[in-house]
């Protein structure tokens, strides 16, 4: 199972949800549901930019749990 945790991240970096789509242009429905595990797919894209906005790795807010 592959857990979200850019919830985490935000919380630590002191940032919203709707700070971060504002900074990815990812709309704030579409952010919602990837930061709380709701989508069933994100293209790399998406991915890179929201790690360029947080300044973190895909494995700070990806983690794989068995």
């Amino acid at each position: 199972m592959l857990i979200v945790k850019i919830d985490t991240v935000l919380a630590k970096q002191n940032k919203t949800v709707y700070w971060l789509s504002k900074q990815t242009g990812i709309s704030q429905f579409s952010m919602g549901k990837i930061v709380k595990g709701k989508t069933t797919s994100i293209k790399f894209d998406l991915l890179e930019k929201i790690c360029l906005a947080l300044n973190c790795e895909a494995g700070d807010i990806l983690k794989i749990e068995k």
